[in-house]
């Protein structure tokens, strides 16, 4: 046992260090006033390359905007048997960046760096929704059949297996980098678990004093029902998701409605403070960055290989079509949702909320303007967000699997019970490295995705250029 508790402790340590390495502060830059700015490794790499990626697509998020729409609302057509269509992998890819992100990553960006944060994580969504694009892309440029559910798979495993492997004529079954890729993605859709299930188990009993429980073994035996189904994920989530994204967002236009008048005054104080002195003096914008693209990660996903798994599912008729598919997800994500929480926040009076953080703080708010229902509702959206993004991750997780181990059901069917169990876990109790689980694989799988994905941008450029000269006939 205590060989074990070592092993333990010595596990969680080095979860901590790689999540110190990739988190932390490796440049700190002076700010008039005294502030200071400090930029993780993560930072320093997504922020330019969503730069990058936004000027070698000519600006694609502003110019190509209607055309996201026109395919987002044009007939599916779906030639492969059992393939899905590429708004269902929107849908998915959606189910997964709608998540904890949208509620607590939104108030912890606010509190951390004040209103101006609601801008700059606008921003980051503008640069991010190019990255997503040249990621979904290139990830059905290299999809594969998918012998064991039908249709496609693929993602960034396979486009870096390409760019490492193929290319050079290698005789090696695998690619590191793609393998590390894998096993990142896994290691941090387990960690992800846990924190869904810990989220809702804590929601339910505080909003209706239901036992932790009680409430995870209903949340694990309804998630096991559909993620041990072959075809039920993308069934289940073309329901789920328009319906809790939508209720999210009248909930939100009434509380807009009902506060009219407070709206300009928010809206001017999100401009003032995105580029007011005092705000950028006392650190603000660098909060906003560190805790915006740390939990905002966890939301829009750009640049972090998981929705490509999704995108390389598609049965579509152009690659780009997917590229500009996923590129309006993270404006979903971003612009429209999280924005939902923006303003529920924002027009809630200051001295309600001094002090508070987290759900607390939300839960605070939403009473403001709903009264008991508030708080209700509060559980439940949480429990619809967080259910859809565990059945979305499982989906992911279909691509890496068959990378790593193959094709066959064992492997398949182990990891959906190994995530089931962390879900029954999280929920009867919290452990605090296991944010850091999940933050050490999203920001592994983002470094090795970006290897390959910034030199291959090349191809997705070339497949917009190829789409908008033959979009009429596509």
């Amino acid at each position: 046992m205590e060989f074990l508790h070592t092993a333990g402790s010595a596990v969680v340590d080095l979860i901590e260090a790689v999540y110190s390495l990739l988190w932390g502060d490796i440049v700190t830059l002076p700010l008039p006033g005294g502030g200071t700015l400090g930029l993780s490794i993560l930072v320093l790499i997504l922020v330019p390359a969503g730069v990058y990626f936004t000027l070698r697509t000519r600006f694609m998020p502003f110019r190509m905007f209607p055309e996201m729409i026109r395919v987002t609302v044009e007939k599916r057509n779906v030639s492969e048997e059992k393939a899905i269509s590429g708004v269902q992998a929107l849908i998915v890819s959606t189910a997964t960046r709608v998540g904890m992100g949208n509620l607590v990553g939104v108030v912890a960006a606010i509190s951390a760096g004040g209103a101006g944060a609601v801008f700059w994580m606008w921003v980051i969504a503008l640069l991010g929704s190019s990255t997503a694009f040249a990621e979904a892309t290139l990830a059905q440029l290299y999809k594969e059949k998918d012998p064991l559910y039908g249709g496609y798979r693929g993602g960034p495993a396979y486009y870096i297996h390409s760019f490492f492997i193929t290319r050079r004529g290698s005789k090696r079954r695998k690619s590191v980098v793609a393998v590390l890729f894998a096993l990142s993605g896994l290691l941090c859709w387990c960690g992800v678990s846990q924190v869904i299930g810990n989220s809702v188990s804590s929601a339910f009993d505080n909003a209706f004093g239901i036992p932790p429980l009680y409430s995870t073994i209903v949340l694990v035996i309804l998630a096991a029902v559909i993620v041990l189904r072959k075809h039920a994920t993308v069934k289940v989530l073309d329901i789920m998701v328009p319906v809790m994204a939508g209720l999210y967002l009248l909930i939100t236009v009434y509380i807009i409605l009902t506060n009219i008048g407070a709206l300009p005054g928010v809206f001017q104080r999100i401009f003032a403070e995105a580029f007011g002195f005092r705000q950028v003096a006392a650190g603000g914008f660098g909060a906003v960055l560190m805790n915006g693209v740390k939990r905002g990660l966890f939301s829009n996903e750009a640049g972090s290989g998981s929705a490509p798994c999704a995108a390389a599912a598609a049965d579509i008729s152009h690659p780009a079509k997917e590229g500009l598919l996923q590129a309006l997800g993270v404006f979903i994500d971003t612009l429209v949702i999280c924005s939902c929480t923006a303003m529920i926040m924002l027009l809630t009076p200051e001295a309600m909320t001094v002090g508070l953080e987290g759900m607390d703080l939300l839960q605070t708010a939403m009473s403001y303007h709903l009264g008991e229902f508030g708080v209700v509702f509060t559980a439940v959206i949480l429990w619809l967000f967080s259910f859809s993004t565990f059945i979305g991750i499982l989906f992911y997780a279909r691509s890496n699997i068959a990378y790593l181990f193959g094709d066959n059901w064992a492997s398949q069917t182990a990891y959906k019970l190994l995530a089931l169990v962390m879900l029954f876990v999280g929920g009867l109790a919290a452990y605090t490295f296991v944010w850091d689980m999940g933050d050490v694989g999203v920001g592994l799988m983002t470094i090795f995705n970006m290897i390959a994905l910034i030199p291959m941008a090349g191809e997705a450029v070339r497949s917009l250029k190829d789409y908008e000269s033959r979009k009429k006939n596509l």
